[in-house]
C-alpha cells in the first residue's frame, strides 16, 4: 500500500479552527462541498466545536494531517454494524489532486477495520467530481449506483453511490 509519509489521521482540536477558517474563504473548495463561501466567524466556530465534540454514535471525523498541518478531514459516517460510509474534504484546494485524498481514505479505511471491524464501506459523488471518482476506483470501490441529485460546484449533478468490500 503505498502511502504519503507525512500523511496522518489525528483528532481534531479547537486549536485546527484556523485553517477551517481558512478553508471557509477558499472559493474552489466551498463550491465543492457545499459551504457558503466567508462563512459567519462565529457559526462556524460553533459548527467546528459541534465537530471536535463529536458527540453522535455513528459518526467519527477525523483531522487530515499533512507537513504538519491540518488540509482536511476523513469521516465514517451512517456507522451499523460492519458498514460505514467515507468521506473526504481536502480543505486546501491548491492540494487537490496529489494523491493526498486517497491515502487519506486508505488511511482511514484501515482506522475503520482495525478499530470498529468495518468491512463494506460506501461512498457517493457527484457525477461531474471526476477526481473523486478516479480516487475511488483507485482505492477499489465499484459503481453500485446513480440515484438522486444534489448541486455540485454551481450546477445540479447527478449522484453516484460506490461501494467498497473488505475480502
Amino acid at each position: 500500500m503505498t502511502r504519503l509519509p507525512s500523511i496522518k489521521l489525528r483528532p481534531l482540536t479547537m486549536d485546527d479552527f484556523n485553517f477551517v477558517l481558512a478553508w471557509s474563504m477558499d472559493e474552489r473548495f466551498c463550491l465543492a462541498n457545499g459551504w457558503e463561501q466567508n462563512r459567519d466567524k462565529d457559526k462556524l466556530y460553533k459548527w467546528w466545536l459541534r465537530c471536535v465534540k463529536n458527540e453522535a454514535d455513528d459518526f467519527i471525523r477525523m483531522g487530515i494531517e499533512y507537513n504538519d498541518r491540518l488540509i482536511g478531514y476523513a469521516d465514517l459516517a451512517s456507522i451499523q454494524g460492519h458498514t460505514a460510509e467515507l468521506g473526504i474534504a481536502i480543505g486546501e484546494s491548491g492540494l487537490w489532486g496529489q494523491g493526498i485524498g486517497v491515502n487519506a481514505a486508505r488511511c482511514m479505511m484501515e482506522f475503520g477495520f482495525e478499530k470498529l471491524g468495518i468491512t463494506v464501506f460506501t461512498a457517493e459523488t457527484h457525477e461531474s467530481n471526476v477526481r473523486s471518482g478516479k480516487m475511488l476506483k483507485k482505492l477499489g470501490f465499484k459503481e453500485i449506483s446513480r440515484i438522486g441529485y444534489e448541486e455540485y460546484m454551481g450546477t445540479d449533478n447527478r449522484l453516484v453511490q460506490y461501494q467498497f468490500k473488505m475480502v
